[in-house]
């Protein structure tokens, strides 16, 4: 990977981070009304999912242009837990604050879902530290055995896909209860905050199948069902978070459900971003996959749709559905860092490098190479005997 070409993959989380947190500070600064706390406080913590996405680009790019150290091992991941830590921590502040205003219940309840999706990208940044092993393991035949001595021990690779899987399940149930009645708070509250935690459940559960691929192919145990199982599990959970957010838009019209409706549609977005990086590492292991430079469209494609509904949503007199619009953008900006990420594995894995995709021919031997006699012996530059007229 060119050097100048990883600065730019490692800067886009970053900015897109700035962006979504900028565009918090200037809500909460300059809007009026509980709806533009929600919206300020979520954009601002969104932008903590970016910085552990950009601590896995940095993890895998390092790798990539042979500049990771023993420091980065260990740097990179820790600097992910413990932005996911200050996430986390800081919702349960909000939903243990007394007294509580009404709009920190559901501001507190997203922030610490969104905490929970920084621990799964945070195992992903772990799992990747391993990374230039897929390459290696992808060019070995079919049936090779596992690595010995395992890249990572029996403990670790275990931790690492019950961290996901415990976060999943956590925002998972919290929704459940609130969807359910429990949880405190009034009843529009809980709607929203539990449609949400939902959606955020949805994309934990999506980056369970990422981190389960990454280690699986380091370890060299990722198997065909494997192939078929992760991508679809992903795309399936972005179709159930889309028609959940549709489902509650058509079924309730009071605007606090709208909204939620529209931020659970933008996370199924998100889980089909997450889908290119899973899809594209199925794609590339062990076989040619000349169509697999063009995954990286997937995350632009959702990226704008987050925009082009926010840019709708923006039209509205509503302040509550001006809240969704507000969150999209962040949202969106998400599925742009996440563009990064799965342009880093495609460069990483060599996906597509075998049809340029142009119409123009594969490479060949520049002129001038050393001629050979057919057996891979170089002769020198002169004409094998065989070759040779009779005299």
């Amino acid at each position: 990977m060119n050097y100048k070409v990883s600065v730019l993959f490692r800067a886009i989380p970053v900015l897109m981070g700035a962006v979504s947190a900028a565009l918090g500070g200037y809500v909460l600064a300059h809007a009026s009304g509980p709806s533009a706390r929600v919206a300020g406080l979520v954009l601002i913590f969104l932008a903590a999912i970016c910085l552990c996405l950009f601590s896995t680009a940095a993890t895998i790019i390092r790798q990539l242009i042979g500049r990771f150290s023993a420091l980065d091992r260990v740097l990179y991941p820790a600097l992910g837990f413990a932005v996911s830590g200050v996430t986390a921590g800081y919702g349960l502040s909000l939903l243990t604050e007394t007294p509580r205003p009404p709009p920190d219940f559901v501001a507190g309840h997203v922030v610490f879902g969104v905490g929970m999706i920084c621990v799964c990208v945070s195992s992903v940044a772990t799992a990747s530290t391993r990374f230039v092993m897929i390459t290696e393991n992808s060019a070995l035949p079919e049936g090779s055995p596992p690595r010995s001595p395992a890249p990572f021990g029996r403990l670790t690779a275990r931790v690492l896909l019950a961290l996901p899987a415990l976060a999943a399940l956590v925002t998972w149930v919290w929704a459940f209860v609130l969807l359910a009645g429990g949880g405190g708070g009034a009843a529009a509250g809980r709607f929203t905050a539990g449609h949400v935690m939902a959606g955020l459940a949805l994309v934990c559960t999506c980056l369970i199948g990422l981190v389960a691929s990454i280690l699986r192919q380091i370890q060299n145990t990722y198997t065909r069902r494997e192939r078929l199982l992760w991508p679809a599990a992903a795309a399936c959970l972005g179709a159930v978070g889309i028609v959940w957010g549709l489902l509650v838009l058509a079924l309730h019209d009071r605007s606090a459900q709208l909204s939620a409706g529209y931020v659970v549609i933008g996370l199924g977005l998100i889980c089909w971003s997450i889908l290119s990086k899973v899809l594209l590492l199925a794609l590339v292991w062990r076989r040619k996959a000349p169509l697999a430079n063009r995954v990286p469209l997937i995350p632009v494609g959702t990226a704008l749709l987050c925009l082009f509904l926010a840019s709708f949503l923006f039209e509205s007199a509503d302040s509550a559905v001006v809240v969704a619009a507000r969150v999209l953008i962040g949202l969106g900006g998400v599925c742009f860092s996440l563009f990064s990420i799965v342009s880093i594995l495609e460069s990483g894995t060599g996906g597509g490098d075998d049809d340029p995709g142009d119409g123009t021919p594969a490479a060949v031997p520049e002129t001038g190479a050393p001629a050979t006699d057919g057996t891979g012996r170089a002769t020198g530059g002169r004409e094998p005997p065989g070759d040779r007229p009779g005299t």
